[in-house]
């Protein structure tokens, strides 16, 4: 079933509106604060709880990713329903005691604390972007940690260790490994005669891995080697110095990996200062 991000956003509306208390008269303050200043005028009230044009706004511009001044009016009208019809959920909602359920009051609560968060974050790195030397050294350092080599390999992957070291017997008396793979592996790479094409260690579960580092150009695996998703045969085919990306191509994943690690340090900081109990 499909459905379009106005109704998906006009739901989460309606889940965060359950949170709502005091609707009548927030409605009452809201009415006289746009009499004496009609930019304040809800853009609609229903059932008596208005919608800020501020709210409206904000709903426009994370469903559409543009202000509503730039929507045609059937745009912003079709907008204004959903919203509406959000409203009108989380009202009979909020009626049934909805928010009161364990996963609602969680849900709301976990929100709420999502918004706080990121809102705390961007205020936090606001005015501390990563200079041209940060992102330099931790470019540097991603480039440090990226491993060295690349491996093409091919594999056959069956569901018993006796089952493999037959294949590998096979392989030995002159069978062709991509005819072996069509017919008896149960990987998807089957199809391609079991060729992976390019990957880097960390691609793979750590026993593959370490099978493929051990072998030469050419060699297949001697014995059987296990995984969680079964046995392998696995043939080396060809290895390469792994290419590195430029700093202008992943300039602004650097930038964010940055501002990723001073967050975390504002965050250890918060941790130190915190009088913090656990009870699991």
């Amino acid at each position: 079933m499909k459905i379009d991000k106005l109704l998906l956003l006009a739901a989460a509306c309606a889940l965060a509106a359950c949170a709502k208390t005091g609707t009548s008269t927030q409605a009452t303050a809201t009415a006289g604060n746009a009499a004496s200043n009609p930019a304040d005028k809800p853009v609609a009230t229903v059932n008596g709880t208005p919608i800020s044009r501020d709210e409206f706004e904000y709903f426009v511009k994370n469903t559409a990713n543009k202000p509503s001044a730039e929507l045609t009016p059937d745009q912003r009208n079709e907008a204004l329903d959903n919203l509406i019809r959000g409203e009108l959920v989380a009202q009979q909602a909020e009626k049934e005691g909805l928010e009161n359920t364990a996963d609602v009051a969680s849900a709301l609560q976990l929100s709420h604390l999502e918004i706080l968060e990121q809102a705390g974050a961007e205020h936090y790195l606001a005015d501390k972007k990563p200079t041209d030397a940060e992102v330099q050294s931790e470019y540097q350092q991603q480039v440090a940690a990226i491993p060295k080599t690349q491996y093409h390999a091919r594999h056959i992957l069956v569901t018993s260790q006796d089952q493999a070291q037959k294949i590998i017997a096979q392989l030995k008396h002159g069978a062709k490994f991509e005819d072996l793979a069509k017919k008896q592996s149960i990987d998807s790479s089957k199809d391609q005669g079991g060729d992976l094409g390019w990957f880097s260690p960390a691609s793979m579960v750590k026993p593959f891995a370490d099978a493929v580092a051990s072998l030469k150009k050419g060699e297949i695996t001697p014995a059987p080697v296990q995984t969680q998703y079964g046995w392998h045969v696995i043939q080396l085919l060809d290895t390469r110095e792994t290419p590195v990306p430029p700093l202008d191509q992943v300039k602004d994943r650097v930038n964010q990996l940055v501002e990723t690690k001073k967050f975390h340090d504002y965050e250890d900081q918060l941790m130190k200062t915190a009088q913090i109990q656990k009870n699991l």
